[in-house]
């Protein structure tokens, strides 16, 4: 059984008009009449179904009635001919066969489920118009992501996702282990308890390819990294998840103005790419999620970035005569109720905030020479607040291990990493982009639950 994808008949039905295909599908909906019935069916393939008309004057009942429930899957046989809305086609169907039965509890009866509901059932989710356009643009996304390093000739880097040392030194780390309860209860100490594990030293999921990234990037100049990440940060907001794909491109002699225009150009790239192929996705996210979406998504693209100074950043919000749930003040992080008036109320367009002081970001940032900030950056954009952390990296080897120390971090563990401010240290800049973060900008979906095949969250595995 050969199908055509149900795709090439809606991208291009004239080519088909009057020729005999076999389609395969789900069935969305199922319609009778007295002498006709009609099966919107879809095959993954896109984000419209295929409507096929049965006469059904040339089937018995018993052929009918198995395929004329939500749910099934079916193949069917027939002609493609011109609908009744202008330029659209459907299959007249010939024959019709049912491949996989579908009971009458289905979830997925009715045309419109709560968010909510669908997160109790994700191995069925994927089947609703909301998650064939997410899963849909979230690949053209990846794609375009892979694309735009690919064409500046960065080199794809793999890091492990196990590794012995935290990148962003918050300890927010699932730990990854052989030894099982009894382990722990014979062991004398914590010492023998690790020593009689798999690697012999603590081990867990990495928080970051960074670490990794910044090593291939000290031999190949320019690399990206995208994978999975991993995060045991109990937060329970619709940002978060425990485990999230990340893009983190390293680079070489390239300062914090080098990265910051890399990011803006990336951001641009990838957003335009969504615009240019997922017309058809995006219409359906500005109707269900966001009314404006495309409206906003080229202003981005159009939009030349701000660059702003965080101490400049931090007079506006307390000048801005509002009053904001967190305080406002030199030294105090930014949170997401500031970054998006800067970026909504201010400038409507996104914004790099950059110098940041040194106590709230990241120990391997480079320390600025006027001692209090270092040379980070995190892209601001309208609608959502923080959606790119990237700093110069620190190249200096007292600097940056004087930073450790002063978090208290175990220098034996970040050996090779130190060694790079070693043996031929350079400057080299990089970020970290969550596709998560960015496919919720440009779907509108508001929580990152919803833009995951499966969602991994605090106290959720399913």
């Amino acid at each position: 059984m050969k199908n055509l994808d149900i795709s090439q008949i809606l991208k291009d039905g004239k080519s088909y008009e009057g020729k005999t295909v076999t389609v395969a599908g789900w069935v969305r909906t199922a319609r009778n009449s007295k002498s006709m019935a009609f099966l919107a069916i879809n095959d993954g393939t896109s984000l419209k179904h295929l409507q096929v008309v049965i006469d059904k004057s040339k089937f018995d009942d018993e052929t009918l009635a198995p395929v004329m429930k939500n749910g099934v899957a079916i193949t069917a046989d027939g002609v493609v001919v011109k609908a009744m809305k202008e330029g659209e086609y459907e299959l007249n169907a010939e024959s019709v066969s049912l491949l996989g039965d579908c009971p009458a509890d289905y979830p997925l009866q009715k045309k419109y489920h709560t968010m909510e509901f669908l997160r109790t059932i994700p191995q069925l989710r994927v089947r609703t118009n909301t998650f064939n356009a997410m899963l849909r643009v979230r690949s053209k996304l990846s794609f375009a992501i892979h694309r735009f390093f690919q064409e500046r000739e960065f080199c794809y880097i793999h890091t492990p996702i196990i590794t012995g040392s935290d990148c962003e030194g918050a300890g927010e780390i699932f730990r990854v282990t052989t030894n099982g309860y009894a382990d722990a209860k014979t062991a004398k100490d914590e010492a023998e308890y690790i020593a009689n594990d798999f690697f012999k030293r603590k081990a867990g999921l990495t928080v970051s390819g960074q670490l990794e990234g910044e090593v291939a990037a000290m031999a190949m100049g320019k690399i990206y990294t995208f994978g999975p990440t991993f995060r045991a940060e109990n937060s329970n907001t619709p940002r978060h998840a425990a485990e999230f794909w990340q893009v983190e491109p390293e680079v070489a002699f390239a300062k914090l103005d080098d990265i910051i225009g890399i990011a803006t150009d990336m951001i641009k790239y990838i957003i335009k790419a969504v615009l240019d192929e997922c017309d058809e996705e995006l219409a359906f996210f500005e109707k269900a999620f966001e009314e404006g979406l495309r409206e906003k998504l080229q202003h981005v693209v159009d939009s030349d970035f701000v660059v702003l100074d965080y101490g400049e950043a931090i007079k506006i919000l307390e000048n801005s005569g509002v009053k904001f749930q967190y305080p406002v003040a030199w030294g105090l992080d930014l949170q997401s109720e500031h970054e998006r008036y800067i970026t909504e109320k201010v400038f409507n367009k996104p914004v790099f905030v950059t110098n940041y002081p040194k106590k709230i970001k990241s120990f391997y940032m480079k320390q600025n020479d006027d001692g209090l900030t270092v040379a980070a950056t995190d892209l601001l954009v309208p609608g959502v607040g923080e959606i790119i952390g990237c700093s110069e990296r620190e190249a200096d080897y007292d600097k940056l291990k004087s930073a450790m120390e002063e978090r208290g971090m175990n220098l034996a563990d970040y050996e090779g990493y130190l060694d790079l401010r070693k043996y031929g240290s350079v400057p080299h800049s990089g970020f970290g982009l969550g596709l998560e973060r960015i496919l919720m900008y440009v779907t509108g979906i508001g929580n990152i639950r919803d833009v995951q095949l499966y969602a991994r969250t605090a106290g959720d595995l399913m």
